[in-house]
């Protein structure tokens, strides 16, 4: 502004990095916009897990979301709600954006390995040349499954699959054909394959209930809901990984939890130990670039992972 109150210029910062500026000119005004640029810098952290997961991640000064992303990437393989133990260990290796010397955001995780149990997984991120970026095993296999192994993050099992288990309600023995989640009312649940919603609706004791078909193999069913995504409708197709619905105490329940069930050819199987079928490996043209940047990127894995083990010790 000018003394007599008049705009002279307005500067609108539109994210952290751009900014859109207006000046008065004789014949108006123009406008233009400039970018800061920022850095990508790689950093790297391990630790080893004691209380949980993400305690662990906080003292390697990882942030809850690049930890979430961490279990999202090995969520194929591990169940971070039931499988973790003391003295699992991981190490990763990411980006971090600056701009100068201030840190803005985390980037992507480019490498990262999880020991869980004694066994060892580990990821690499590629990006094909359409730019389609996925993780893979060092051997160029997707991490990412056909099915996700859990629908809900980080819950508790309350209830496992069991022929001969007798009902909390009708207090007598009745096939307990699926896996019981428990957490608070509302907990997002999500598809654990891509499919087909075949039923949506109140189904017996079941309450609100939510079945999808996979292909025709596979299909999972999702049960106690307290309500649906609004996307959710009959017919419907679903990605793996979307929300369905909210977790919920409808139908023959004690309490608020998910119970979901597995099935293969119409016949109830584990959800917690059936064998998911695996998703396509990487192309076999992209392989060579692939296995290159993979050894690069073990190489300085094991190198992270044996000097802060050494270090812990």
């Amino acid at each position: 502004m000018n003394d007599k109150g008049e705009l002279r210029q307005l500067v609108y910062q539109y994210n952290i990095a751009n900014s859109l500026h207006i000046r008065k000119v004789s014949t108006g005004f123009t406008a233009s916009t400039q970018e800061r640029k920022l850095d990508t810098r790689i950093a790297h952290a391990s630790a080893r897990i004691n209380l949980s997961l993400f305690l662990a991640g906080q003292s390697a000064g990882l942030s809850d979301n690049m930890t979430m992303t961490l279990a999202n990437i090995f969520g194929w393989d591990i169940d971070f709600a039931l499988d973790i133990r003391q003295g699992d260990h991981f190490t990763v290796i990411y980006e971090e954006i600056f701009m100068g010397d201030k840190k803005i955001r985390d980037g992507n995780i480019l490498a990262a390995e999880f020991v869980n149990r004694g066994r060892t997984y580990r990821a690499i991120r590629y990006t094909d040349s359409r730019g389609r970026s996925q993780y893979y095993s060092p051997k160029g296999l997707s991490m990412r499954k056909a099915f996700l192994r859990t629908p809900v993050d980080f819950s508790r099992i309350s209830s496992r699959f069991n022929l001969r288990r007798k009902h909390p309600v009708l207090n007598r023995i009745r096939a307990h054909k699926g896996v019981d989640y428990a957490a608070r009312p509302g907990t997002p649940v999500k598809a654990t394959g891509d499919g087909k919603i075949i039923f949506k609706g109140r189904k017996g004791g079941y309450g609100k209930t939510i079945v999808i078909k996979h292909g025709s193999a596979y299909s999972t069913l999702y049960a106690h809901m307290r309500s649906y995504n609004k996307k959710s409708r009959y017919g419907s197709r679903v990605k793996q990984g979307q929300i369905i619905g909210y977790i919920g105490s409808t139908g023959l329940a004690t309490g608020p939890h998910l119970h979901y069930e597995f099935r293969v050819n119409g016949h109830h199987r584990n959800p917690l130990t059936v064998r998911l079928p695996t998703a396509s490996p990487l192309p076999k043209k992209y392989l060579a670039d692939f296995n290159s940047k993979a050894q690069t990127l073990v190489a300085q894995l094991n190198l992270i992972k044996n000097n802060t083990l050494a270090l812990l010790q």
